[in-house]
């Protein structure tokens, strides 16, 4: 399994087509899925200090779709949108994941990820674990070499404090 971790979050490569991502949060986790699942607390740690967040859209029920767009500091759009797929309250989201940016010739079928969040809590502490499951190695790959690490460590860290500022 290979390791690419900067920061607070481990990032590894359990397989080709997979990225998993765990981070322990000082907080509980009801409080971290709250910061997670609800829009005006997402506009606040998403953006990863990269930018203005437009748009935080979130039907939270399996079927229901989801879609966030930021304004980059450069004054790119950046937007993702997907559905979600199972919903267990304070322990589990399954939802798919799409940018809305994808190269020409790549459908949204390939370019889709379907994204497993699992919220554990030890004393007071929760950990996530994000499993991004792609369609293949290059896909995979692609998204790692977009950046995507960099400002997921800093989004992350973001979710701890506004975790913590909901106590």
């Amino acid at each position: 399994m290979a390791m690419t971790s900067s920061g607070t979050a481990l990032l590894t490569l359990p397989t080709d087509e997979q990225i998993l991502i765990t981070r322990e949060f000082n907080a509980p986790k009801h409080l971290v899925y709250e910061a997670w699942t609800t829009p005006e607390l997402v506009k606040r740690w998403w953006h990863a200090n990269r930018g203005e967040m437009t748009v935080v859209e979130i039907d939270l029920r399996v079927g229901g779709k989801w879609r966030y767009v930021m304004v980059a500091d450069d004054g790119f759009e950046v937007g993702f949108h997907g559905e979600y797929r199972e919903i267990v309250p304070d322990e589990r989201i399954v939802s798919t994941e799409i940018y809305e940016g994808l190269p020409e010739g790549v459908s949204e079928e390939e370019g889709a990820t379907v994204n497993t969040a699992t919220f554990t809590e030890a004393d007071g502490r929760t950990t996530v674990t994000l499993l991004v499951q792609a369609t293949s190695k290059v896909s995979r790959d692609a998204i790692i070499d977009s950046g995507m690490e960099a400002g997921l460590q800093d989004a992350l860290d973001l979710l701890e404090q506004v975790s913590i500022s909901l106590r």
